[in-house]
């Protein structure tokens, strides 16, 4: 295992970046984690997939990743403290509501390990994304871009 330490706190390395080398293998990135991550990891890849099954399973990015007719659908890592789940910034912003208690980036949002993971929302995310890909639901930027220029049509 390799370990980083920031702000005083020693925390796994996500296998991207350990020595070069990546994980062949969404089975061997899972097994490079301790037990107790193993089985969230293990948790997040079977709720994917029984929520994606036609998705592409992968490594990419040096993580799990799930890809739709060709396209990135949503990507898992684990660490120390955390599985960071990737569902792209539509994905996320989506569900805003309901991942307001996790920490977050543009993208990205950590669930801690010491809690058990919102399997039910991590399905409904991955669902949202595959209507997305399918364009069954249009993109949000898209949305209110349409709006506002139809709205400066109407003025001139």
């Amino acid at each position: 295992m390799y370990y980083r330490i920031i702000s005083g706190k020693k925390e796994l390395l996500n296998t991207v970046f350990m020595k070069g080398q990546i994980a062949s293998s969404v089975t061997e990135y899972i097994a490079a984690f301790p037990k107790e991550v193993q089985l969230l990891l293990n948790q997040m890849r079977k709720t994917i997939k029984a929520a994606a099954p036609l998705a592409e399973e992968a490594i990419s990015y040096g993580m799990p990743g799930y890809k739709y007719n060709g396209k990135p659908l949503v990507y898992f890592g684990g660490y120390t403290n955390h599985i960071g789940f990737y569902a792209t910034p539509t994905g996320h912003e989506a569900f805003k509501k309901e991942l307001a208690n996790y920490k977050q980036g543009k993208g990205s949002v950590q669930f801690p390990v010491a809690e058990k993971l919102p399997l039910n929302l991590i399905t409904r995310i991955v669902q949202f994304r595959i209507k997305e890909k399918e364009g069954k639901i249009k993109k949000v930027v898209k949305r209110t871009a349409a709006k506002k220029s139809s709205k400066s049509a109407k003025k001139l």
